[in-house]
């Protein structure tokens, strides 16, 4: 009888062993024990002009804050967000499987809004990912990306949108259902040290910089099952959203391939992204190009440099067919049954 219990006992010693080993080097233990959260400090960012003026470029052409965090006039063919409603909120994704995904009100309302937050609580949940009860955001809000903001940059941005007009406009919490609700704790990352501006010597470094924050690889980069990215498709495009002016529309290739947007030179991708238009067809509006087009030339032309270095990746996708299964991506979209893996 000892013989047994000393032999279950090892067993259950293995088990427990081989339990903590596999969640340590599967899905770690943030889903038990919560997001990694940094202490809050009292910086407080000084309202200049030169913030005042870079915070506006920042969030109307390059992050594009107001885009997601605002209802959309869809009269308008660039589907801007509502005149007074900029930066109110609204359920932002609404899937059954997954739950709902709430872009909060960001405006400077004090009881519905962002108003009572200091700065560092508005730097932690861009940068961080972490709200201001400490939960961890959906990582729908693409804090990864903005994680390489430079702290002037930063501090632009939330001078920026602290200077919006408040507007009063109550928005539920997320609700993500299990084991989503759990697993999306592993990604906020503290930041416990400056970010610097990074190296923009060259047109493509800068571009490189820029694609980065603008999101451009989270659309444009097709996810499998899971929600992770398919890095050998990156910018191959594929995933599918709910369009604004259309049912469901795929992001494009943008890579050279000729698949992709070989064609474009220079002229033509600034002109794309000014107009909206690819040739006589508009381009729909869940494809922020109304937000892109704020860009300088020469941060547009940055971004074209570095386009144009990527990786070149054959996966046919085009919005103007039926949809079809793709075998290479996973999704259906036009010339989907063209691809092969």
């Amino acid at each position: 009888m000892k013989r047994l219990v000393r032999i279950l006992g090892v067993a259950l010693g293995i088990l427990v062993v081989l339990i903590v080993v596999g969640i340590t080097f599967t899905i770690g233990w943030r889903p038990f024990l919560g997001p990694r959260v940094r202490p809050l400090t009292d910086r407080k960012f000084e309202a200049t002009p030169a913030r005042m003026e870079r915070g506006r470029y920042l969030v109307q052409g390059v992050v594009g804050c107001l885009e997601c965090h605002s209802e959309r006039d869809t009269t308008q063919p660039e589907a801007l967000p509502k005149p007074g409603r900029e930066g109110a909120g609204l359920l932002f994704l609404d899937d059954p499987g997954l739950g709902k995904v709430y872009a909060p009100n960001i405006t400077p309302d004090k009881e519905t809004g962002i108003g009572n937050w200091t700065d560092d609580q508005i730097a932690r949940a861009v940068r961080e990912g972490i709200g201001s009860d400490e939960r961890a955001l959906f990582p729908i809000m693409p804090y990864l990306n903005f994680r390489h903001l430079p702290d002037e940059d930063l501090a632009s941005v939330i001078v920026y949108i602290k200077s919006i007009p408040p507007v009063r406009n109550s928005i539920p919490r997320t609700q993500i259902n299990f084991p989503v609700n759990r697993l999306i704790m592993g990604v906020p990352e503290p930041l416990i040290a400056p970010v610097s501006a990074p190296d923009l010597s060259t047109a493509a470094a800068s571009g490189e910089h820029l694609v980065r924050l603008a999101s451009c690889s989270d659309c444009h980069t097709p996810q499998d099952d899971t929600g992770q990215y398919m890095q050998n498709l990156a910018f191959a495009g594929g995933n599918i959203f709910d369009g604004v002016r259309t049912k469901r529309v795929a992001a494009l290739n943008i890579t050279s391939d000729p698949s992709g947007i070989p064609y474009y030179d220079e002229a033509i991708f600034l002109k794309t992204i000014r107009t909206g238009q690819i040739g006589a067809r508009q381009i729909d509006p869940v494809m922020p190009w109304a937000v892109y087009r704020n860009m300088t030339d020469e941060d547009l032309k940055a971004i074209f440099a570095h386009i144009r270095r990527l990786k070149a990746i054959r996966h046919s996708v085009d919005n103007t067919v039926e949809p079809t299964m793709c075998p290479l991506c996973g999704h259906s979209h036009g010339l989907g049954e063209k691809n092969k893996k």
